[in-house]
């Protein structure tokens, strides 16, 4: 029962609400209150900070689900040990990952290892903003840049360049920037992460840094349509070779103000601090690494 209950408060720090728990696993909403109000007892802690429209996981909370997660797991492997053999990799993983390398590069990762491995099931939650990993429910994420979450399990996947890029037709009409405060004279199309929005682009480094707060007329949180915008003219992006360096050598794009670009940003993949990880997701990550060429 006590399995039972770990796997119902799991679903509903997930969902977000006692309501779409009760949803998502055929309950009513009395017998799913009735089962978290029992595990509280069991633990003799408080696991949800409850409002009127909203619930979020308490310290103790964020612990137990992390906890919870590896227990789960651990138990989902030992049942395919014994019922399956030691081979078999089977269970759910959910992945989160940036819009367009999700669509390109994690999307046939995941095509490659569901047929090799065709008892595991993957969803994938394409999004460009933050995650928090442990809340929404997730066994791994991929992100670039610097990670400043600490308590995050992290391998790295390489080191990608962005570039400032633009189509033919619309340096044709406004002209090529020649240095990085050019930009200022032009429309740059600007993605926003989450509560950020990514307006300040970095040039150089060491001494010769610079930051240029860029502005436009288009602000979007979504990677593979500010990559669309670029493509049809209509203003100037910041993005990572991983995204465009198919435009940039079909012509599609055009890559400028090459002598003065940043030093490559990495790419990570990003995990639960748990203390023990599914063999599953490990050989994922393992399947993705090669993918990007990190032995």
């Amino acid at each position: 029962m006590l399995l039972d209950n770990l796997r119902l408060f799991l679903t509903i720090a997930e969902k977000g609400s006692l309501v779409a728990a009760a949803r998502e696993t055929g309950m009513s909403s009395t017998t799913v209150s009735e089962r978290l109000a029992a595990l509280e007892a069991h633990y003799g802690v408080v696991l949800f900070n409850r409002t009127t429209r909203s619930i979020s996981l308490t310290e103790e909370g964020r612990l137990l689900a992390d906890g919870a997660k590896s227990v789960l797991s651990e138990v989902a492997d030992l049942d395919t040990l014994v019922r399956h053999g030691a081979e078999t990799l089977s269970g759910p993983i959910r992945i989160s990952a940036p819009i367009d390398l999700g669509r390109s590069f994690v999307s046939e990762v995941i095509a490659e290892f569901t047929e090799e491995n065709p008892a595991v099931s993957i969803e994938l939650s394409l999004s460009d903003g933050y995650v928090d990993l442990v809340g929404q429910g997730f066994d791994l994420a991929v992100r670039f840049g610097n990670i400043t979450d600490s308590s995050l399990r992290l391998r790295n996947l390489g080191s990608y360049q962005r570039f400032v890029c633009a189509s033919p037709s619309y340096l044709t009409s406004f002209g090529t920037p020649e240095k990085p405060e050019d930009l200022l004279n032009h429309n740059c199309l600007v993605m926003r992460f989450g509560d950020m929005i990514d307006n300040v682009w970095e040039f150089g480094s060491g001494p010769n840094a610079q930051r240029v707060s860029v502005k436009g007329n288009r602000i979007v949180n979504d990677g593979s349509l500010i990559r669309d915008w670029a493509i049809a003219g209509h203003g100037i992006v910041l993005k990572s070779e991983l995204d465009v360096g198919d435009d940039v050598r079909s012509g599609r794009l055009v890559s400028v103000l090459r002598d003065f670009l940043p030093p490559p940003k990495p790419l990570q993949m990003m995990f639960p601090p748990s203390r023990a990880q599914p063999r599953r997701i490990t050989a994922l990550a393992e399947h993705l690494r090669r993918k990007f060429g990190v032995s």
